[in-house]
């Protein structure tokens, strides 16, 4: 069964809450993971790495510098 966009955003927040530190309150579709939730490179690639293994898809290298936003992760997990 596929997850919905909510769901997977709260998978996301409860990530980027474990490896980065940010409030889940503050994860939303519009956030930018660096300019809003100061997630900085090395968290991201955490992120990436649980959110493959959380959610079952691949997130090539080339793939995660077109993640600006929580919106763009979610739409990309959602396609998986």
């Amino acid at each position: 069964m596929a997850l919905s966009r909510d769901e997977i955003r709260e998978g996301l927040s409860d990530i980027l809450e474990e490896v980065a530190g940010v409030n889940p309150d503050d994860v939303a579709d519009a956030k930018s993971f660096t300019d809003d939730l100061d997630v900085d490179s090395l968290a991201m690639v955490e992120v990436v790495v649980a959110a493959e293994e959380k959610f079952g898809v691949k997130i090539p290298d080339d793939e995660v510098a077109n993640l600006k936003t929580v919106g763009d992760a979610v739409s990309y997990i959602e396609k998986g």
